[in-house]
């Protein structure tokens, strides 16, 4: 069964992104309205404990830091900024009050070097320190990473999608595999950071680290439209790498690796044509896929024959306009002005 609560968010104009954060009880939304809201909804409330106004233009998408690194939220917007947001409280005293009846919200780091409207933010996984990666329509690709001294230094990618850069994900932090000459399997070194990219040259681009630089490994070319989202499944199971992308095309498919022989990636496809598809998301475990478009969100699962099946195809609005998204945590859909629909399977 799937239960489905609408938020009432209040913007006046379209939401873009909403969000849950890594315990599920704040969600934050950001609005074509130039503000970023963040609702309490913990224990079946709704209730609207910040509202966030720095940016000048419409903001696109929201990420939360893993909670090691405290309660901090990126956020990025058409006026080609990033803002890092930290909830933030006088020393010795308890979260002071806002105008919004909870508490306060401030900027701690703005990010202001690129050219064109900033479309996507993503935190890394925490296990390589407090790290965003932000994406831009001037093609190029920009991590910031905090020294711990209120520094943050700044790595550009140029070129990586040249007509721009739609969304970004990073891949789960796993140490690289290994093999004796008996076959047996290990682990070695560091983990290896990774993250996929998508962008309106039609092509997902897969970026490692390497000697301190980024360099792309490789690139998928199996959409022939703008690949508007990407999701790199958070789990690591059965060896495996798996990515998920969804472009203007209508297609969605899930790419996947086995990352102890291969470094071919096997696409498979998820249904057959959707209706202007937006945006994809794995649950917390990477086993099941959220599709969001114009019009519905539906949950996807690889079945015994190695084909996607559907689960289940929640209605989310009969009216809905824009581009929906669904979040981290597979746990909302937007595409509205004004509600936020939460879902629960």
């Amino acid at each position: 069964m799937t239960q489905i609560n609408a938020v009432d968010t209040g913007h006046e104009e379209l939401i873009h992104d909403a969000q849950l954060d890594y315990y599920g009880t704040r969600l934050a939304t950001c609005s074509s309205d130039k503000s970023i809201k963040i609702f309490d909804v913990s224990n079946n409330q709704q209730r609207l404990i910040a509202e966030l106004k720095g940016h000048e233009g419409p903001v696109w998408q929201l990420s939360w830091s893993h909670p090691t690194f405290g309660s901090l939220l990126a956020s990025c917007s058409y006026d080609k900024k990033v803002l890092i947001w930290k909830e933030t409280t006088p020393s010795g005293l308890p979260p002071q009050p806002n105008a919004t009846g909870g508490t306060q919200y401030s900027v701690i780091y703005e990010y202001d070097r690129h050219t064109s409207s900033v479309n996507t933010v993503a935190w890394a996984p925490y296990e390589y320190g407090l790290m965003l990666a932000c994406g831009s329509s001037d093609g190029s690709i920009t991590i910031l990473s905090s020294t711990g001294d209120g520094r943050w230094t700044i790595k550009r990618i140029p070129d990586c999608h040249p007509p721009g850069v739609n969304a970004l994900s990073w891949a789960p932090a796993v140490l690289p595999q290994s093999s004796d000459e008996t076959g047996v399997q290990g682990t070695t070194g560091e983990p290896v950071k990774r993250f996929v990219s998508a962008g309106c040259d039609c092509l997902i681009r897969i970026w490692k680290e390497q000697d301190d630089n980024w360099i792309e490994e490789t690139h998928l070319d199996q959409h022939n439209d703008w690949v508007r989202d990407v999701a790199w499944a958070p789990t690591f199971s059965f060896h495996k790498d798996k990515i998920a992308s969804c472009s203007q095309d209508g297609h969605v498919y899930v790419s996947t690796r086995d990352i102890r022989s291969s470094i071919n990636w096997e696409c498979t496809p998820i249904g057959t044509h959707f209706n202007d598809v937006w945006s994809v998301s794995w649950s917390l475990t990477g086993d099941i896929l959220a599709v969001a478009a114009a019009d519905k969100v539906s949950l996807w699962k690889v079945g015994l024959d190695g084909k996607y099946q559907c689960l289940t195809t929640p209605q989310t609005s009969a009216t809905s306009t824009g581009s929906p998204s669904v979040n981290s945590t597979m746990d909302s859909a937007t595409g509205e002005t004004g509600s936020v629909p939460l879902m629960a399977t």
